[in-house]
């Protein structure tokens, strides 16, 4: 559990912590459309280089951010696995029913590398970026939302709710876990099914402590006579800067630059295949 990122913050002075939170909020974004623009290895190699720009700029440890990607292991090689065996194309192993194709493997591997940066890019955006100005970035980007009667405050009030909540639960599920093994509780041994039913002491006082804590913060929202954003104030204000505005140039420039080298790509795969 202490393998998550997602919703954690990495408190160190950066230039990535300190811009506008709606700017990395932008920034996450056009990072994930340009995972999904293209299929080539080339344009992913420039993706790559972006991202690691990032990471050097951002002071955050690189094994931190790896971290994360335990949390989708299965996932990645249960997708990768559907891809491999499932996909037509040039047949180039077969075992039994199952068949890997050239297009299996070209897929797969985009698969994978698509997953491992979607849980880099966001985890970046949260470790840089604090629960109370992500909800405040969030609340100012989507304000205009209010004019067509959408509770733009209360939803981002749920959502840095969560986003808090989640170290606080991984804390109580490692001190659960801990307890339970005193008592001589195995989580370690067995296979899936007896290592499913192993979580069950584990889950049903870690839902309990959940709904405990969430009755306890709707009592004190209630007793300070919480109602909504409606004539709130900020005590710290967004207001944007120069880096802001030079970094909204660099996020055009970069998804410019993506859709220009695709497109360029594309085109001379096309005239080769015309040529031949």
């Amino acid at each position: 559990m202490k393998d998550i990122t997602i919703g954690q913050y990495y408190p160190t002075n950066s230039m990535i912590h300190q811009l506008d939170p709606r700017v990395k909020l932008l920034g996450a974004l056009i990072f994930i459309i340009s995972l999904f623009m293209t299929d080539n290895f080339i344009v992913y190699g420039v993706i790559t280089i972006f991202i690691g720009i990032i990471i050097k700029m951002s002071k955050i440890p690189f094994r931190t951010l790896m971290k994360g990607l335990k949390g989708i292991l299965i996932l990645l090689i249960i997708s990768a696995g559907f891809n491999l065996f499932i996909v037509p194309g040039n047949e180039l192993i077969r075992v039994w029913i199952f068949k890997i194709t050239d297009e299996g493997i070209k897929r797969a591997i985009f698969l994978g590398i698509r997953l491992i940066y979607l849980v880099i890019g966001t985890s970046l955006m949260t470790l840089t970026t604090t629960p109370n100005d992500l909800a405040d970035g969030l609340e100012k980007a989507f304000r205009p939302l209010n004019k067509i009667k959408i509770p733009v405050h209360d939803i981002t009030m749920m959502m840095s709710i969560a986003l808090r909540f989640i170290p606080i639960l991984m804390e109580e599920t490692d001190k659960i876990m801990k307890a339970q093994k005193a008592r001589g509780a195995d989580f370690e041994t067995g296979g899936i099914i007896k290592k499913a039913k192993s979580l069950i002491p584990l889950l049903v006082p870690l839902f309990v402590s959940a709904i405990r804590r969430a009755v306890d913060l709707a009592m004190a929202m209630e007793s300070r006579c919480y109602q909504g954003g409606e004539g709130r104030t900020k005590m710290k204000p967004l207001k944007y800067t120069f880096k802001d505005k030079v970094t909204y140039l660099t996020y055009a420039g970069f998804l410019f630059f993506i859709y220009f080298l695709n497109r360029v790509i594309v085109s001379i795969d096309v005239l080769s295949i015309l040529s031949i």
